[in-house]
């Protein structure tokens, strides 16, 4: 099977110069490397190519790396049911650069790609519907990304007065804030069912 991968992994990176960069075999899967620019091209190859035929698209979504300068990769996961393989192709970006959208490849990439944009912020030109699709339309932030804090930035409760959910900022109530870091054995200041075994055995090691 690796061997199989990598004469597919150099097949598309002959087939496609100036839009893959390169590709790697690890665990049983091929990962190839794109340009972000290039997504469609690289995208609709492995679609048609007789000797790809990934007819399939599993998933759109991105890591992050907020220390790179191109803090996001884009991972696109693809099944070629006719030749029973996978593919993993990964591009790159910025907060600022938009990747184009697949949609016109596979259509089954809508959903995919406003997760991205919803969780990420990634943001994909030639969308026809580029809105959240997991947060409310006015969360703020992109929850997924590795600098969004762990409380987020507000918080959702229903009003009575108001009849309604309302969103406040993030405020922690002041008994959460107060810690007992005492083990369970040491907390109790009663005695628990066994104690007299223990210092019965106490007292005959001190010759009481």
């Amino acid at each position: 099977m690796s061997e199989a991968l990598k004469n597919l992994g150099e097949a598309i990176v002959a087939a496609l110069p100036g839009a893959v960069s390169g590709y790697k075999v690890a665990y049983g899967e091929l990962t190839v490397h794109a340009e972000a620019a290039r997504i469609v091209d690289v995208v609709k190859f492995l679609r048609d190519d007789p000797r790809c035929q990934f007819w399939c698209i599993i998933d759109v979504t991105a890591v992050d790396w907020p220390g790179r300068e191109k803090r996001f990769d884009v991972v696109y996961h693809l099944l070629s049911p006719k030749q029973n393989q996978r593919v993993r192709v990964k591009i790159e970006t910025d907060e600022a650069t938009p990747v184009p959208s697949i949609i016109d490849v596979f259509p089954g990439a809508n959903w995919f790609e406003r997760e991205t944009y919803d969780l990420y912020g990634v943001l994909f030109t030639g969308h026809p519907d580029l809105r959240r699709i997991l947060t409310d339309y006015g969360f703020d932030g992109h929850p997924l990304r590795k600098d969004f804090p762990l409380t987020g930035f507000v918080e959702v409760r229903w009003d009575d007065d108001a009849k309604r959910v309302v969103y406040e900022p993030v405020r922690l109530t002041q008994e959460f804030r107060n810690f007992d870091f005492l083990s369970p054995w040491e907390g109790p200041g009663v005695p628990l069912p066994g104690d007299e075994k223990a210092e019965a055995k106490l007292g005959k090691a001190n010759g009481e």
